[in-house]
């Protein structure tokens, strides 16, 4: 019995060191009770609330930027990591190298699609309007896991472990193109419309060199 007990002590320790080794360099970016960190545009503010400790997006088009320490809240090669659950017909997104916009879809940076069973056909994993995903990654009403890495201009994007998007983005890009496209900035995510309700939670990121 106290072999068996001193057994099932070193397995515990092994098997917390190596949780600890894999959660190595992840910083949260919310604390599940409050905003701070965070700032919402002046769209339509009550579209983003707190709710059993995660995100709640419901109402007019809105965003939430991220503005906080981590970084100085200017990403340029890292790893982003949340849970996310939509509810049936509901459309949101995750902007990425962005920057806060007081109104408007935002103009910096690209946005990777948060949709399911929203009329849009671009579904969960797209890099929207760059590389879009027609094939139904997750499921409505059940939380899923987003992990979007990009360094320098690569680009992967999964969805509970399983690649969606797989960009590399060229030297030269079109006129049209604007500001979306890979430079350094913050994170956001995205209230698209009135009848679309997401969630979101265990917010964090990694920064690589």
């Amino acid at each position: 019995m106290k072999k068996l007990s001193l057994l099932l002590c070193l397995l515990l320790s092994v098997s917390l060191a190596f949780s600890q080794k894999k959660e190595k360099g992840w910083v949260s970016l919310f604390d599940g009770k409050s905003f701070d960190g965070w700032k919402i545009n002046e769209d339509h503010p009550a579209t983003f609330s707190i709710e059993d400790g995660t995100i709640k997006v419901a109402g007019e088009r809105t965003h939430l930027f991220y503005e906080g320490k981590v970084g100085n809240h200017d990403f340029k090669n890292f790893e982003f990591k949340l849970k996310a659950k939509t509810l049936p017909g509901s459309n949101s997104g995750i902007f990425i190298h962005t920057a806060y916009q007081a109104k408007g879809w935002p103009e910096k940076g690209y946005e990777v699609q948060v949709n399911q069973t929203h009329t849009d056909w671009r579904k969960t994993g797209s890099l929207y309007g760059i590389n879009d995903v027609k094939e139904n990654f997750a499921k409505d009403n059940e939380w899923y896991e987003y992990h979007i890495i990009v360094q320098n201009k690569h680009i992967i994007i999964k969805i509970d472990d399983k690649v969606a998007v797989d960009y590399t983005e060229p030297d030269t890009l079109p006129e049209n193109r604007g500001l979306k496209r890979l430079s350094s900035g913050t994170v956001a995510l995205q209230g698209h419309d009135p009848k679309s309700i997401a969630y979101f939670k265990d917010i964090k990121v990694k920064i690589l060199k």
